[in-house]
């Protein structure tokens, strides 16, 4: 996070015109935008993932779900993360992207019921 922050004008330049990434000059820039403001939020919070923690009081969200089609692509929480880390100067964090981030991140449990990798448990 430290080495995005720290990107020069030049070095986000370079990317955008050799890195086989999305050319997008917004999408690059943000990384070292969000970079920052993550290592506002670790400053003030002592850890990203204390942050992010909080808005649940440490608890995982538990969906019983039966179906993919009855997954979500965003919820409450997501959306009040996002308005967040917006209002601390985060871009492309919007509520769906934030809801896709919280499941890869275990906070939010989307597992289906028949999934034999669906667990409650916080590790």
């Amino acid at each position: 996070i430290s080495r995005c922050a720290g990107m020069t004008d030049e070095e986000m330049e370079e990317i955008g015109r050799t890195a086989p990434v999305i050319r997008n000059r917004r999408k690059i820039n943000s990384v070292r935008q969000n970079a920052r403001a993550v290592l506002a939020i670790q400053k003030e919070w002592g850890s990203f993932s204390r942050y992010l923690w909080h808005f649940t009081e440490n608890k995982i969200i538990v969906h019983y779900l039966q179906d993919n089609d009855d997954l979500p692509a965003s919820s409450p929480l997501s959306e009040k993360i996002s308005a967040d880390l917006k209002k601390r100067g985060c871009t492309f964090a919007g509520p769906v992207i934030i809801y896709s981030f919280l499941q890869a991140a275990g906070i939010i449990n989307d597992h289906l019921e028949s999934c034999p990798f669906r667990s409650t448990n916080r590790t």
